[in-house]
């Protein structure tokens, strides 16, 4: 009986071993999707006409100035229109064709105007693209409730107005590709993140139901992409609010161009659902797999970098309800700010010494 028990045993961990390492070549499998275009799909994406929420700063950005490259027709849109202008300056230089509408998704009526302004404008939407978002970070029962009701008008509401308004427009047209920006966290909540996990885990839910409802009325041109991207560099950490009492953190933290390239090669491949990156596919399956185990690593490693390593940071609402100043490029600088206190902390310890 003790042999069978340790063949069984052993037989398990093989198996778990085996697992791994699937889950290792699988994360290394990541460059197809977060590299640039290759010429045959720059022609494609030269010839379709983008819808993007979000796209002052950050992913959203970074998209519209990409694909301005690729010579898309591109229709920006977000609050702060003077940061668009300067968006919609590099796509035309580039040699695309950009349009601005200023806009906030978590009003429908703004919503359903962004889509009467691109078709006016092109005739025609072929990608919808909801990236905007906001974060609110701290222990769940010390942040105030409207500022998490706020942040569900933005981050999930908003994305159901611009799922279904952009929907109507591709059930008229016969085709179309909506792409929703969920996280991570879609998969693996993180401690200090309650709300925004809440947000991105039920986006990726209503991309899986619409796309079965799609299936079921046999729309095949039509489909919803989740894309989930492991921690991004990018001004979210500026923009969130914040009442965790230390500045935000992240550890090995990915730049935005993979996620960049992520989303627009979503455009291209009928993939519903699109881990971005090795880091995002491993710990997206390793949750699978080991559940418990991941989220109570994940929870430590929140705790450990937020609650007592971060330098002290007043509360703040962030751009919940207003926009800011901070924040208006692709990059958050957050890599060279945390490069920066690694690097204090070294020389605090050895003046301890």
């Amino acid at each position: 009986m003790l042999t069978i028990f340790f063949m069984k045993k052993s037989n398990k961990l093989e198996r778990m071993a085996g697992w791994l390492a699937a889950m290792l070549i699988i994360a290394g499998m990541s460059g197809c999707a977060t590299g640039k275009l290759s010429k045959r799909g720059q022609a494609k994406v030269s010839q379709k006409t983008f819808v993007i929420v979000g796209a002052s700063s950050g992913l959203g950005r970074g998209v519209a100035e990409q694909l301005g490259a690729y010579h898309a027709q591109v229709v920006i849109a977000a609050r702060r229109t003077e940061l668009m202008e300067d968006v919609a300056r590099r796509i035309t230089a580039a040699g695309g064709k950009a349009v601005v509408v200023t806009m906030d998704i978590s009003r429908p009526e703004d919503v359903q105007r962004l889509a009467d302004e691109a078709v006016k404008h092109f005739g025609k939407v072929d990608v919808w693209i909801n990236n905007a978002g906001v974060g609110v970070i701290g222990r769940f029962w010390e942040i105030p409730q409207q500022d998490m009701a706020r942040l569900i008008d933005i981050n999930l509401k908003g994305f159901i107005y611009g799922t279904h308004t952009a929907l109507k427009l591709f059930l008229a047209q016969g085709h179309g590709t909506i792409i929703n920006l969920g996280s991570v966290e879609s998969e693996v909540p993180q401690a200090y993140h309650s709300a925004y996990a809440a947000s991105k885990a039920a986006i990726r839910s209503l991309g899986i139901a619409i796309n079965q409802e799609l299936r079921l009325h046999d729309k095949k041109k039509i489909k919803v992409v989740t894309v989930e991207p492991w921690a991004t560099d990018t001004p979210w950490f500026a923009h969130a609010a914040n009442y965790s009492g230390g500045t935000p953190q992240m550890i090995a933290i990915d730049g935005p161009e993979k996620v960049v390239n992520a989303i627009i090669w979503s455009s291209l491949h009928r993939r519903k659902e699109l881990p971005v990156g090795g880091k995002g596919k491993l710990a997206h399956r390793m949750h699978q797999l080991f559940p418990r185990t991941v989220e109570r690593l994940t929870a430590n490693v929140a705790h450990r970098r937020q609650m007592k390593l971060a330098p002290p940071a007043p509360d703040t609402e962030g751009s919940l309800y207003k926009s800011t100043d901070k924040g208006s490029g692709i990059s958050g600088g957050m890599r060279q700010r945390l490069k920066q206190e690694r690097a204090d902390r070294r020389e605090q310890r050895r003046k301890d010494k």
